[in-house]
């Protein structure tokens, strides 16, 4: 299997990124400005381009499983990063999806870690699209 962050590998469509972090501070989970600069930043600290601002919404008490947090996301150009915190938890789940065929999720992993003063980070990078076609199979609708 080809490395899934290597610059060269065009034999797919993107990377995705999903991101769990552990023991973040309660206060910066429950705080909508902090998670929309997050994702108002992130594209911008990537090289990625915004299509909509940010849109984050508080959700309340929903199971045993999820005692709410908040959920938020932006479009942007290369695909989307959602966010979603477990303030009572002390947890934060992310996704970075992107057309490009490489992302630092390095970068992204510290960047996490800092701005919700995460404990452990767990991540995942899967190639998306392995068998994404090189050329057009229809052709354009005549204008």
């Amino acid at each position: 299997m080809a490395d899934p962050h290597a610059a060269d590998d065009l034999l797919h469509f993107g990377v995705h990124l999903t991101l769990d972090g552990y023991g973040g501070a309660r206060a910066r989970l429950a705080d909508l400005d902090t998670v929309r600069d997050v994702l108002s930043e992130l594209p911008e600290l990537l090289g990625m381009h915004k299509l909509l601002p940010p849109t984050v919404l508080e959700v309340s008490h929903l199971s045993d499983k999820d005692p709410g947090g908040l959920s938020g996301y932006v479009l942007i150009a290369e695909s989307h990063i959602a966010i979603h915190t477990f303030p009572l938890r002390g947890f934060v789940s992310a996704d970075v999806y992107t057309c490009q065929n490489s992302l630092d999720f390095e970068r992204i992993r510290a960047y996490f870690e800092e701005r919700f003063a995460l404990e452990d980070v767990e991540t995942n990078l899967i190639r998306r699209g392995t068998r994404y076609p090189q050329y057009n199979i229809y052709a354009p609708d005549a204008a």
